[in-house]
């Protein structure tokens, strides 16, 4: 799709875009590009954006014959991840049934979904537009695909803008580190868990006034509420149904989903706050005023948890067969190196637990179905490096102090591996600063215009802070300008 230039006795050419993933749409990116894009832009560019090979408008990487066949294949993917043998073992037995699946029914597709694949059509694409060089905003998964054509293409980089920044060595992986899921390679877990503490220990200082989880200690409590649920999950009444259940890895889940947001600390004290009074035991839930509590509680959370699952849900007409879990795999798997076992990946993924509590088993099992046994697409024209070839324009890497999914530690390495370009850190919340930090996002769109990033050193600083401002006050921000449909870099969960 693309969104001409509203001046354009002063275009400047194409901007090509990317909201992450992999499999997040390009094409929806430059549709709603006016709701969160400034003037000077709009005015200047063209926005293009496209979905990549296998995604979204583009052909769609199909694994299965249909429906039916796919359901029984994943059903080990049913919870956000295994907590459990037994969910150990069905998830092991669903990855393995995704690779073989990806590597027969869906050929040739998925063995030619590579990120250097895509970096090549856009390269076919910037000059179909009739641009000399490639003007590109990256999100996320996309600041690997600016990443890529930039090494692939050095001398035609006009201007590239990546933030929330993948650290590329991690994500296509060495020989040496092979051993090793990609998804936990990629330090995710240490980033989300970084910023829980983090927030967690905020809420202690703000105290009860703006922080309602304060009474106590709230990393003790955050704990106390996981191990609650790890024992025994929630069930959340459902007036169109039987109960829901609600788990330990559903509140992983939930807290990361939060932690994504700049304001998403807000939702995590409501959510915690109910889940503490509402995974008391029993036995300390005698009283009237206990039992009131708790139905308040109760009531609360499950309206915010219906709220949420519609915001995340995708439209669907009938039954038409969703291919997201492909088209991300596919990507991932052909881009990187990983274990040739599903059967390591329980053992991996506790390991990456214990040094990024909660959400190591999260990040680690999305590349489950990358096993190199059972997933035997390859792509024989995948880029693996180098990523440090030296651009024709400067490139400049936004990188976040606490985003959740990608670490500010791989916008630093990116930037030292990158000979030309220029380092712009956010003490940010959330994924990605775009459109969250009016300091990143003016730095972002002056250098897009004019090619010149901001100076060495420069620092800025998210719009909302954690536990800055009293609950229900205004956040500070530009409401008129919504924040951009970024992709996180994880598996879509079934």
């Amino acid at each position: 799709m693309r969104r001409r230039a509203r001046d354009r006795a002063h275009r400047i050419g194409s901007l090509f875009v990317n909201p992450g993933g992999p499999g997040g749409s390009g094409v929806q990116m430059a549709l709603l590009a006016p709701l969160f894009m400034s003037p000077g832009l709009l005015d200047r560019f063209d926005i293009v954006g496209f979905d990549p090979r296998g995604t979204n408008f583009s052909d769609q990487v199909k694994c299965f014959d249909d429906n039916k066949q796919q359901t029984r294949a994943l059903k080990g993917f049913n919870n956000a991840f295994p907590v459990t043998r037994s969910e150990d073992r069905a998830a092991v037995a669903s990855a393995e049934s995704l690779g073989v699946a990806c590597s027969s029914t869906g050929r040739p597709l998925s063995a030619s979904m590579s990120t250097a694949e895509v970096a090549r059509d856009m390269d076919v694409l910037r000059r179909a537009v009739g641009d000399r060089t490639l003007s590109y905003l990256g999100l996320s998964y996309g600041t690997y695909l600016g990443q890529v054509y930039a090494n692939l293409f050095p001398d035609r980089v006009r201007a590239v803008a990546i933030d929330g920044v993948v650290d590329p060595i991690a994500w296509a992986g060495t020989p040496a580190t092979a051993s090793r899921p990609q998804t936990d390679r990629l330090r995710s877990a240490d980033g989300a868990y970084r910023a829980l503490i983090r927030i967690l220990r905020l809420c202690d200082q703000a105290g009860g006034q703006k922080c309602r989880f304060s009474p106590g200690n709230p990393v003790a409590n955050f704990d106390l509420v996981a191990t609650r649920l790890k024992k025994k999950p929630l069930l959340i009444e459902n007036p169109m149904g039987p109960p829901l259940r609600f788990a330990y890895s559903d509140m992983v889940a939930l807290v990361l989903n939060n932690l994504y947001l700049p304001a998403g600390y807000l939702d995590l004290d409501l959510n915690l706050t109910e889940l503490i009074i509402l995974t008391e035991p029993p036995a300390a839930a005698g009283s009237r005023a206990v039992t009131a509590s708790r139905r308040k509680a109760m009531k609360a959370f499950a309206a915010r948890l219906k709220a949420q699952k519609a915001r995340e849900r995708r439209p669907r007409f009938g039954f038409p067969y969703d291919n997201s879990r492909e088209a991300f795999t596919s990507v991932l798997c052909t881009d990187g190196l990983n274990p040739p076992a599903a059967a390591s990946w329980p053992a991996a993924a506790a390991a990456a637990d214990r040094r990024a509590k909660y959400f190591g088993r999260y990040w680690t099992w999305a590349s489950a179905g990358c096993a190199g046994n059972t997933w035997t697409a390859r792509d024989e024209d995948v880029y693996r490096g180098p990523f440090n070839r030296r651009t024709a324009s400067p490139i400049l890497v936004v990188g976040s102090t606490w985003d959740p999914a990608t670490n500010y530690a791989s916008a630093v390495r990116v930037a030292s591996l990158l000979p030309n370009s220029r380092l712009l850190r956010s003490d940010n919340w959330g994924h990605t600063a775009y459109n969250t930090s009016a300091c990143v996002t003016s730095a972002i769109e002056s250098y897009l215009l004019t090619k010149v990033p901001p100076a060495r050193g420069a620092r800025c600083r998210g719009d909302v802070q954690p536990f800055e401002q009293l609950p229900g006050a205004r956040l500070r921000g530009t409401p008129e300008r919504q924040r951009p449909p970024v992709v996180p870099p994880t598996a879509p969960r079934s």
